[in-house]
């Protein structure tokens, strides 16, 4: 290794030839942010999906006595059938 080249490339990165700068007068600028109308809906759909249940406590009460009184009977390959579609629908 050349120790002359070193020398000259640290001096071209050398810190002493920094410029000292100053800020321009006279120009003033400010920021501006706007939100989309789809952005605006957005937002407005996604507080009334954090404001709305995760379960629907009215249906499930009302599932809850049609068990209790036996009056509940499901066909179980609708359910399947309804497994499957949605199994399917993910996965596509």
């Amino acid at each position: 290794m050349r120790i002359d080249a070193f020398n000259k490339i640290s001096q071209l990165y050398g810190a002493s030839n920094i410029k000292s700068t100053s800020k321009a007068k006279g120009t003033s600028f400010s920021d501006k942010l706007e939100i989309s109308q789809t952005g605006k809906d957005y937002q407005a759909a996604k507080q009334i999906i954090a404001r709305t249940p995760d379960v629907r406590e009215d249906k499930l009460n009302e599932i809850k006595q049609r068990m209790e009184a036996g009056a509940y009977n499901i066909n179980m390959r609708t359910v399947a059938d309804k497994l499957v579609d949605q199994y399917f629908d993910e996965t596509l």
